[in-house]
């Protein structure tokens, strides 16, 4: 009989809890006991789930009593605060914000490429950053079968990325293009940042707020998440982040570099038999990844594969991704169903 387990969602309203609850249910993971933990401000309202009305519950250290598995998609200073609790009486937190994910002592996780990492855990793991995710998925079967020594990713990043505010902003600014009236600018391309652009009929290169270096905060997500994940300290890595006009599915154009010569349908080869991947790529049918297909979809999609006119070990993928299931929750609860097979719940 499989364990039933005790499982508290942190920050369940927003785009990515939400997307959480419904990966539970159609995943059927085996829950005995569910609460759904929020601020003072949401605490007592009704929320859905599974066809039964449940009550948000203040999260405060004391909610984590008994719970057995803590997803939290709640904010990284929510997370700072109530994930060592939430460890410290006995849970594993599952964290979908930035905030432990380089630290040393957390295995930061995708299950098709480090899932060795998960015996590591100290009741907190990491949920890397939803670009990261499809890219190293996409990336680990051609970086264990030829050598990975270069890696140079442009995103296309859909607004549910900046959350439900992005997505709602989205939608108000092309109905006022449309109407011909202002279009007001508050989120994007970082709701902290000192000026703000549209991103209907727009394209913003720049994600979170730049850092020293010239490159954005997400851009250095990327790049350190990368090795941190394939174990490659030495791996060569450089992203350019963009926000783009559409609502859902994160698209990348990848350069990769690899050890050992090899050809397209070498890495067509290794592509169809790789766990959580679907190879799309026919040109003379026009067949490859988009975000308008890929949308409410499990898996990273890829094609446009092509080899580098220059370089015989360069190759360009196209990779395209649900950035809300594979790049957030799902990889969240992909993360506990692994360890509940591996025995480490």
């Amino acid at each position: 009989m499989t364990k039933q387990l005790t499982v508290a969602v942190v920050g369940a309203t927003g785009a990515v809890g939400s997307k959480m609850m419904e990966q539970l249910i159609k995943r059927k993971f085996p829950i005995g006991q569910i609460k759904f933990l929020a601020s003072a401000r949401s605490a007592g309202k009704p929320i859905e789930f599974n066809g039964e009305t449940y009550t948000i519950e203040e999260a405060t250290p004391e909610a984590f009593e008994g719970v057995n598995v803590a997803l939290f998609s709640a904010g990284g200073s929510v997370s700072a605060v109530l994930a060592p609790e939430a460890a410290k009486r006995g849970a594993v937190v599952i964290d979908n914000t930035s905030h432990f994910r380089m630290d040393p002592e957390v295995p930061l996780v995708v299950p098709e490429v480090n899932r060795g990492d998960l015996a590591k855990h100290k009741g907190i793991i990491a949920n890397p950053n939803c670009s990261t995710i499809q890219m190293v998925a996409a990336l680990e079967p051609i970086r264990a079968t030829f050598g990975l020594t270069k890696v140079l990713v442009s995103t296309y990043q859909a607004v549910s990325g900046a959350g439900i505010s992005a997505i709602e902003e989205l939608k108000a600014q092309s109905a006022n293009w449309d109407a011909g009236k202002d279009v007001e600018a508050n989120i994007l391309p970082s709701g902290g940042d000192k000026r703000h652009f549209p991103i209907a009929r727009n394209v913003i290169p720049q994600i979170d707020k730049f850092t020293d270096n010239g490159f954005t905060y997400e851009e250095m997500k990327m790049i350190n998440e990368t090795k941190k994940i394939m174990h490659a300290p030495e791996l060569k890595v450089a992203a350019t982040c963009v926000r783009v006009p559409v609502v859902s599915g994160h698209s990348e154009s990848v350069y990769i570099e690899v050890e050992k010569e090899t050809s397209v349908e070498g890495i067509f080869e290794v592509l169809r038999h790789a766990p959580g991947i679907v190879l799309q790529d026919d040109i003379a049918t026009q067949t490859y990844p988009m975000p308008i297909y890929a949308e409410g979809e499990d898996a990273t999609f890829v094609g446009r594969i092509r080899q580098d006119l220059d370089n015989k070990k360069g190759f360009h993928l196209w990779i395209v991704s649900d950035n809300l299931l594979k790049g957030a929750a799902l990889n969240s609860i992909q993360i506990a169903e692994a360890m509940l097979e591996d025995n480490l719940l």
